[in-house]
């Protein structure tokens, strides 16, 4: 079947099951768009309020929008052991 056949539905239906197993993974995710300032701010305070060490804490994804904001994913485990 060719992508432009697909029904809304179908990719509706394959966006949600991606979202579901995104959740189950055991990951939070934050997505931030910010100034590149504010950007580098709250990116330092995760990394201070949940350690890589202890949370696996990583910038899953950034992208520098047309405006100059940064949108960016920030990924974390939910709790250290």
């Amino acid at each position: 079947m060719s992508v432009s056949k697909r029904a809304p539905k179908d990719f509706a239906r394959r966006f949600a099951d991606k979202r579901s197993a995104r959740a189950a993974s055991g990951w939070r995710r934050e997505t931030f768009t910010l100034e590149r300032g504010a950007a580098r701010a709250k990116a330092r305070d995760w990394f201070e309020r949940y350690p890589k060490a202890a949370y696996m804490t990583e910038i899953e994804f950034w992208r520098e929008l047309d405006d100059g904001r940064i949108e960016f994913t920030i990924r974390r485990l939910p709790s250290a052991d």
